[in-house]
């Protein structure tokens, strides 16, 4: 049976990978395929609750309860969702998954990287994405694209050095895992960084094929 591709978009906020969601699916679709877009934490109605308030920045939580939060979102998000949608030839195309976690959780927070290994591997096992962009920018640069947001939520309100952080674990899963994370210098115009993308999306649908 054939199986739709699995697609994931990370970077620190700030970095402008929102933006590229709808293009993609919309590229995607120009090709003939069926695409979805959803998202991390969400994606579900349990998700999208859960989201809600992991991002509400009067909450304040342990860093342990915010990755057990994030992983519990993933799960819903995965059965009701991605393993359906796949499995139906569908691309997912999902803004933030598992590698968000290691850098926001563990690089930002600090959390132990073995704990997250096993939450990784007792919610998605072997499942993992067939593609995941990074759109990389310096802390500084989303720091300065933040500050022009009305509104920030509690990650986004974070400091220059947090962002840091989770930017070079970023980096370090970008080097670990070559071949299925592929950097994008994203704050290039948005042309190039669009041109990139789609050139990215074109060698996966030749392996598709």
């Amino acid at each position: 049976m054939k199986r739709g591709k699995f697609i994931t978009l990370e970077g620190i906020d700030g970095a402008g990978k929102s933006t590229q969601l709808e293009k993609i699916a919309a590229f995607l679709r120009s090709k003939g395929l069926s695409a979805m877009v959803t998202r991390e934490p969400g994606g579900t109605p349990l998700g999208e609750q859960l989201r809600t308030v992991l991002l509400d920045k009067t909450i304040t939580m342990h860093p342990a309860t915010e990755a057990l939060l994030m992983f519990a979102s993933r799960r819903e998000h995965l059965d009701k969702v991605i393993v359906p949608a796949l499995a139906q030839d569908k691309w997912v195309i999902s803004d933030r998954f598992t590698d968000a976690s290691f850098a926001y959780q563990g690089g930002g927070r600090g959390l132990d990287n073995e704990k997250l290994m096993f939450l990784e591997q007792w919610i998605h096992g072997d499942i993992q994405p067939d593609l995941t962009l990074y759109f990389d920018v310096s802390a500084e640069l989303g720091q300065q694209r933040l500050n022009q947001l009305n509104a920030t939520d509690r990650f986004e309100q974070e400091r220059e050095d947090f962002f840091q952080r989770v930017r070079s674990v970023y980096l370090a899963r970008a080097e670990e895992y070559p071949d299925r994370i592929r950097c994008i210098d994203a704050s290039k115009p948005l042309p190039a960084v669009q041109a990139e993308v789609e050139e990215m999306l074109e060698n996966l649908l030749l392996i598709h094929e």
